[in-house]
């Protein structure tokens, strides 16, 4: 379940942060996403995006690094300009740059570095704006997430939501076959790990 977990977690959230910043960026659009719906192997940017955050992943793990993924914080570079790979080297070299300071910036409290994510999260809602808020089967879920990473501070929470969500309002409405069978059995794997999470 902790391995299922962390898998769902990551997978979820980088595929979030690329949607989220792609967006934004330009760098991935519907086609894309699409492509990575119904498109086999490497058919879009976006598959060879996540092909290579998980072999970062993987291999940070194995050299028992933190998860190296994408953040969302990464839309700050790309509303500077930050649109290629270099965009990350030049960011790598900094980060090696501070690490004699990473004693000194820790002494920053999160109250400083709060109104930024505030900016990053104004950027993030724009994406709000392609939902379907009318078709009441696609608004829920889209309205549980948000709330659900508001109100528990994780985005893996509030995609757990949504896919419980979407399940329910599809039973609910007669419109169960529409859902795919794989989402059923991710929402059941949820729900067990909320209620594991519970009890323990």
């Amino acid at each position: 379940m902790t391995i299922f977990a962390f898998s769902l977690s990551d997978t979820f959230d980088t595929i979030g942060t690329f949607i989220g910043t792609g967006r934004v960026s330009g760098i991935f659009d519907a086609k894309d996403e699409k492509a990575l719906v119904d498109g086999k192997g490497f058919s879009s940017k976006m598959d060879k995006a996540l092909f290579a955050d998980a072999t970062a992943t993987s291999i940070g793990a194995l050299l028992g690094t933190s998860n190296t993924t994408t953040y969302i914080e990464s839309s700050a570079g790309i509303a500077e300009g930050g649109r290629t790979g270099l965009t990350s080297v030049v960011v790598a070299a900094l980060f090696l740059l501070c690490l004699p300071f990473a004693g000194l910036f820790g002494l920053v409290p999160q109250q400083a570095t709060a109104p930024a994510l505030v900016v990053v999260g104004i950027m993030m809602m724009g994406a709000f704006a392609h939902i379907k808020w009318t078709e009441i089967t696609e608004a829920i879920p889209a309205f549980m997430a948000g709330v659900f990473m508001a109100f528990v501070y994780n985005i893996s929470y509030g995609i757990a939501a949504a896919f419980i969500f979407h399940c329910l309002i599809k039973i609910l409405t007669g419109k169960s076959k529409e859902v795919h069978i794989i989402v059923y059995i991710a929402s059941g794997l949820f729900i067990v790990n909320f209620i594991l999470l519970a009890v323990m």
